[in-house]
Parts: C-alpha cells; structure tokens; sequence
C-alpha cells in the first residue's frame, strides 16, 4: 500500500504532461471565447485563423516552447474592437506524431490553431 502512494507524484507528472492553460482573461485584448451553437456571425465581422507550434520534451512534461496567443490575437485586433467566437484548437498531425515517433517521445510537437471573428 505504501509502495502505491510513492508512485502517486510520478503518475501525476505523467498525467499533466502536454497541457495549456487557456484564460479569456489574460489574452490582452477584448475577447469572447466559442459562442452559443447556432447563434450568427456579427454583422461586419471577418474570420480569421492563425496555426503555431508548441513543442514539449520528455514526453510531454516539460514545455519547450509555445505560441505567444497574447501576440497572436493583439495581431488580428488592428483595426477592429474586439474578438469573438475564438476557438482554440491543440492537435497532433501526422508530422507532429511522425517526430514524436522518432525521437521516441523525447521531442512531441503540438500544432496549436486558433479561429474566431474580428469585429469591426
């Protein structure tokens, strides 16, 4: 029984790998994240979508590096008053897994999307 409670903290490093914390309240600028299902785009409002990378080490424990969402989303506010409808998508494509596969889980690349309206 002891034995199991000293694996605790490992299984726990384990379990967290991989993970973004995602805030609308410390982006930096006006935002309002995944709307209602079926509610309409604003009127005057344009889409826009921007993909970066985050990378990780040693299976995902450790993040190496990540894309800067503050930057990202202040880029799309110029000339608009605030962001709506943003959806912030983190998968694995082919080349992400491919990497992680030959390094074997040394290196796991995440590609990271982000999508939403820009209201004018």
């Amino acid at each position: 029984m002891r034995r199991a409670f000293r694996l605790l903290p490992l299984a726990a490093v384990l379990v967290g790998g991989c993970v973004q914390n995602i805030d609308a309240t410390h982006i930096g600028v006006p935002v309002t994240l995944a709307s209602a299902a079926g509610t309409p785009m604003p009127p005057g409002g344009e889409p826009f979508s921007v993909t970066g990378k985050a990378v990780y080490a040693m299976w995902g424990i450790t993040a190496i590096s990540g894309p800067n969402l503050h930057q990202t989303l202040a880029g799309q506010l110029v000339g608009g008053k605030a962001l709506v409808d943003v959806k912030i998508k983190v998968r694995s494509r082919l080349t992400d897994v491919l990497i992680t596969m030959v390094t074997v889980g040394i290196i796991v690349p995440r590609t990271v999307t982000a999508s939403g309206i820009v209201v004018k």
